[in-house]
């Protein structure tokens, strides 16, 4: 018998040798552990990532970037009812454990053990320690990952307060759908605040986490629902939250999640990804997720009124050009009804209004067509007219189409479809305020579903006749003015190697002498090439450079005197700012401020703006230099002090408008070419309006609308750039692969009607601008030739820089030239 009680005493002690290894093992596993935990004071400093914001002017929306969408909540702004909702269905004890389920963690430890760590186990995660798997851990199912785990959630149980920890959880849980938090969730799936929550529609959300993508109430509505009534309505009733007959109600509603994006205020996708890019190469890669909002210089009205204009010119330019084959063709099959039909049409984006149809026959008369939500539409008369075609021979059964939905002046009205085709041009407008280059309104492209190419940015085309007016201002820093007299007759240059160039009017007749504002209004390229010929290709170079384009992108010969310069819109649209504003060149800019999260400004905008009234608070120091002149890289840029002419009224005889003064600390725009010379282009460009090759822009009834127009060889490009009020816009219209427009599309035909549509709204309540003649400048009077008249009455009367004067005078005491053109002229480049 005494060896009994022995081995119990051995027994005994090695139990207990065994508890105490274990305890010591423990200790040292979890000094181990917890000395490798992070700190849980980077919570409070924590960032959630949020999506970029992009505004309008006025704070509408325009667009939002982002993987992830994540609206973060306060938890004081949580109601109660939301809270309970995912306390019944993750954690009914939240507010009374230390971090940790010992019940739960003792059944998810035992199962770990039965399935050796191969297989995921449910249960035994408080909220504390899915806080602490979500932002410190990873997903690994180990009992060493659960074991710090534990620690850590008991360690953010010490250091932060349970709201602090449940706000983290509502906001950093996933919900599927890319909805990272409740705010983003409620907001996705009902498009609602959390306040506005009902009782169904919480405890829907807060089932979601447990399996965001396969129990989310859009991608499974069935599982949703049956974990809403069957475990968390019921916990909600039992933990005393709500009663029984509540919980009956909400089981009664049927799911009704359905996707609620954000809603787009100002459709602006060009801005918006020019914005995107501008924020990354500013910030960083890193900027998408740190919830920035950037208010843009975009104004929703003006936006608007482009997109309209494009989409109305398009349209009327590509019906000019009649009915082309069906874009794509499915295969319809055998039996299908109207929804199968229109589900072929689905997966085809609509763009700028013209939704997908697929065609499943004609009959009598009428092309017969299903959308892609299943609607059948029968289209005829009207609906086709504008085809010419019969609707039998427009297309086959199985061939896609496009169908717009037009306008209706009664909302109650049925509605009213048109069978429509995508243009095969694509088209780019811009619009600046000329004063300080802030963007506007852009347009890159037809559609940004179709191709998110922007032209107005990124396609370099040629300008055709639009360039002229930069190759005048040369030539009249050279000397000439508006009413020298330029040959428009033949000429022939020849290089080396004996290849001729015969560059040609588009009229294909010459006028012979005429006077170089005739020319302008004429777009007579003779007189253009002619004119750089005679300032020299080099200085004229490196003048147009002073508009801000890169010298080396203009081309070193002749040629560049009709427009072969490849240029963007928006880099044009800049150009003709410094004939707006009094010859300052001003840099566009789209981005105004940036906020971050909290709603700091971590960035404003300050533009350097055109002046021409600074002058006028000039000291008397500043007034004896200006009679110095204003050089700039090698060109006498007129006097420094632009202060107006001592003419009581202008030249239209509207009294002159005096400028508004700069605020405090505001840059002031270098000067890219003498004020004079500027305000004799806006005055030459306003009589293309008024009697040349833009006069359809009479329609906007005002005096102070200039431009000129810009076509390329064959047609390809089609321009129109200019001005009204404080605006400068471009637009352009041509093919991606630079085929031609068609048969006498210029740019008075097919860009200047959609630049006046536009100018329709955008000058709109704006008062005319009509700028006096800067100083430095005299008013003469000549005749149809150019020459001067004596005594200055009578006549057409010009403004001319005064140091111009002398030489006209002088002109005027030598013999006319004889009116007649001469025969074609050789030249020979070297």
């Amino acid at each position: 018998m005494p060896r009994l009680p022995r081995l119990l005493r051995w027994l005994l002690l090695a139990a207990t040798s065994a508890c105490l290894a274990g305890l010591v093992a423990l200790g040292i596993m979890v000094y181990a552990v917890n000395a490798r935990l992070p700190d849980v004071q980077t919570l409070r400093l924590i960032e959630l990532q949020e999506p970029l914001y992009v505004y309008a002017r006025d704070g509408r929306l325009i667009g939002l970037f982002g993987e992830m969408r994540r609206y973060p909540v306060d938890i004081r702004k949580v109601p109660a009812r939301v809270k309970q909702a995912f306390l019944a269905a993750e954690d009914a004890n939240f507010y009374e454990h230390n971090g940790i389920d010992v019940k739960g963690v003792l059944r998810a430890v035992w199962l770990l053990a039965k399935t050796g760590g191969q297989e995921r186990v449910a249960g035994g995660s408080t909220i504390t320690q899915q806080v602490a798997k979500q932002f410190f851990l990873s997903s690994e199912y180990s009992f060493r990952r659960k074991f710090a785990e534990m620690l850590l959630a008991m360690k953010m149980e010490r250091e932060l307060s349970k709201d602090e920890i449940f706000e983290l959880y509502l906001n950093k849980s996933f919900f599927g759908n890319r909805a990272y938090g409740i705010g983003a969730a409620a907001e996705y799936y009902y498009g609602k605040t959390l306040d506005q929550l009902s009782l169904d529609e919480a405890a829907t959300l807060a089932g979601i986490p447990k399996f965001p993508s396969s129990g989310n109430p859009i991608g499974n509505p069935e599982r949703a629902r049956l974990r809403r009534d069957n475990y968390i309505l019921p916990r909600m009733a039992a933990l005393g939250f709500v009663s029984q007959a509540e919980v009956e109600a909400a089981r009664q509603v049927p799911m009704h999640a359905a996707p609620h994006e954000p809603k787009i205020e100002v459709y602006a996708p060009y801005v918006a990804e020019m914005v995107r890019q501008q924020m990354v190469e500013r910030f960083g890669g890193d900027v998408l997720t740190k919830g920035y909002h950037v208010t843009t210089t975009i104004d929703p009205t003006l936006q608007a009124a482009a997109d309209s204009a494009v989409v109305e010119g398009m349209r009327v330019y590509d019906h000019r050009h009649g009915w082309r084959t069906p874009e794509q063709s499915v295969q319809i099959p055998e039996g299908a009804d109207d929804a199968a039909i229109g589900r072929l049409a689905r997966a085809i984006p609509a763009q700028n209004g013209l939704l997908p149809a697929v065609v499943t026959g004609s009959t009598g008369g009428a092309l017969q067509v299903v959308l892609a939500d299943g609607t059948a539409l029968s289209l005829a008369g009207p609906a086709i007219a504008w085809t010419g075609k019969p609707a039998a021979a427009l297309a086959q059964r199985g061939d896609v189409v496009r169908v717009r939905r037009l306008p209706s002046d009664k909302p109650d009205a049925p509605a009213r479809w048109e069978l429509d085709q995508i243009p095969r041009a694509q088209v780019a407008l811009v619009s600046l305020d000329a004063d300080t280059g802030a963007l506007r309104a852009l347009v890159g492209g037809y559609s940004f579903a179709g191709n998110k190419f922007n032209r107005a940015t990124q396609a370099r085309r040629q300008p055709g006749s639009s360039f002229k007016p930069f190759l005048y201002a040369a030539a009249f820093e050279r000397g000439f003015n508006p009413a020298s007299i330029v040959l428009d007759a033949p000429v022939v240059f020849k290089d080396r190697r004996g290849h001729e160039w015969r560059p040609q009017n588009d009229s294909g007749n010459f006028a012979g002498p005429m006077r170089i504002r005739e020319a302008l209004v004429q777009s007579r390229n003779l007189v253009s090439v002619r004119l750089l010929d005679a300032i020299g290709v080099d200085y004229a170079r490196r003048y147009i450079s002073h508009f801000g384009f890169d010298e080396a992108s203009l081309p070193p010969n002749l040629s560049m005197s009709l427009g072969t310069a490849s240029l963007t819109p928006l880099s044009v649209a800049r150009g003709y700012t410094a004939f707006a504003n009094g010859g300052f060149l001003v840099t566009p800019w789209v981005i105004d401020t940036v906020r971050d999260r909290d709603g700091h400004e971590i960035f404003k905008e300050t533009p350097a703006v055109a002046c021409p009234a600074c002058a006028a608070t000039a000291t008397a120091t500043d007034v004896a230099t200006a009679t110095q002149g204003n050089t700039v890289d090698g060109f006498n840029l007129g006097p420094a002090g632009a202060a107006p002419a001592p003419t009581p009224t202008q030249p239209s005889g509207t009294p002159a408008q005096a400028a508004a003064p700069l605020a405090p600390g505001q840059p002031v725009a270098p000067r890219a070419i003498d004020p004079r010379v500027a305000w004799q282009l806006a005055s030459m460009m306003r009589d293309v309006v008024k009697r040349g090759t833009a006069t359809a822009a009479r329609v906007l009834n005002r005096e102070d609308v200039g431009g000129k127009t810009g076509s390329t060889n064959d047609h390809r490009d089609a321009w129109f750039s200019g001005f009204g009020g404080p605006f400068v816009t471009t637009v352009w219209v041509g093919r991606d692969d630079f085929r031609s427009l068609g048969y006498r599309e210029y740019g008075g035909k097919a860009a200047l009607p959609i630049w006046i549509s536009y100018m329709q709204t955008a000058l709109k309540d704006q008062p005319e601008r009509l700028p006096p003649p800067p100083a430095g400048m005299v008013q003469v009077s000549v005749s149809a030739n150019g020459r001067l008249l004596p005594g200055g009455e009578g006549g057409i009367v010009e403004w001319i820089k005064a140091e111009d004067l002398q030489r006209m005078e002088e002109d005027a005491l030598t013999e006319p030239e004889t009116d007649a053109a001469p025969a074609e002229e050789s030249f020979d480049i070297f």
